[in-house]
């Protein structure tokens, strides 16, 4: 069961900490550092949930769900901020900026700021209501809990396999095909939807089915909106050789990739 009133109060707070970081992006005139606090607009509504709905924090199943959760946003919030330092604001950023001027520095607080917080509010559902599920670990908890780790450790393997590899200069301007990313063109993708998935088996083991959204919500995301089809909206023409990696390599699905092209370019 969902307690309205606290996930009012989570959303409530999650704005909040929305309009600090765009207080902050005005200021570095860079609105892409709202991508290394995606992952903590979970956490932080979250938690705030589980104070405002009285749920029970010390029982086993609650401890292995916020665990799960603040392991996914901590990892994401590092990785992302690492990767980002020193690089400015990100060119997916630029380009909506471009779109928006005059006055994108006040229109970013709904646009960017305010609609990432409120979509995590959405997405986070599922954990608002696992975790008020007083009762003790099931079967479905543990296969949800796995499926979660299982994406969690899946997507931060590709992403230590990328930052290996563009860490090579002599890697600029080729194409990773190997290690997960032989499988799968977005295999970091793959798991944090992975990830998603199994905290929502967690919350419909209690009865939350009805939080399928949660997941379908992310999934999207990731698929149609900010991940696979904006990255590879332009890539081809700063990649050659990614055409021929698309037409052998599944974009999201791990899966057996075909061969290669024999007229491909080197990648």
């Amino acid at each position: 069961m969902l307690d309205l009133h606290a996930a009012a109060v989570a959303l409530g707070v999650a704005l909040a900490l929305a309009a600090v970081v765009w207080l902050a992006s005005i200021a570095k005139r860079d609105v892409s550092i709202v991508d290394s606090v995606w992952s903590l607009f979970f956490v932080v509504s979250a938690g705030v949930y589980a104070v405002a709905a009285n749920v029970p924090l010390a029982t086993a199943r609650s401890v292995l769900i916020l665990a799960l959760l603040v392991a996914w946003a901590v990892r994401l919030c590092v990785y992302i901020t690492a990767r980002n330092h020193g690089h400015g604001e990100d060119r997916r950023y630029q380009a909506i900026r471009a779109r928006n001027e005059p006055g994108f520095a006040w229109k970013s607080l709904y646009l960017v700021f305010g609609l990432q917080a409120v979509l995590a509010s959405i997405v986070v559902t599922c954990v608002h209501v696992a975790l008020g599920e007083a009762r003790p670990l099931r079967v479905g908890d543990g296969v949800g809990l796995f499926l979660g780790l299982a994406g969690l450790v899946f997507e931060t393997v590709a992403d230590l396999q990328m930052a290996r590899f563009k860490a090579e200069p002599r890697n600029r301007g080729r194409v990773l095909d190997t290690g997960l990313w032989r499988f799968s063109r977005h295999p970091n993708y793959c798991g944090e939807a992975t990830m998603w998935w199994g905290m929502f088996i967690v919350a419909a083991a209690g009865g939350g089915a009805w939080t399928v959204f949660s997941p379908l919500l992310m999934t999207f995301l990731l698929l149609k909106v900010s991940g696979v089809a904006l990255l590879e909206q332009d890539i081809g023409e700063r990649r050659p050789a990614y055409g021929d990696y698309i037409a052998r390599t599944p974009a999201f699905f791990p899966w057996r990739p075909k061969p290669a092209s024999p007229d491909a370019a080197p990648g």
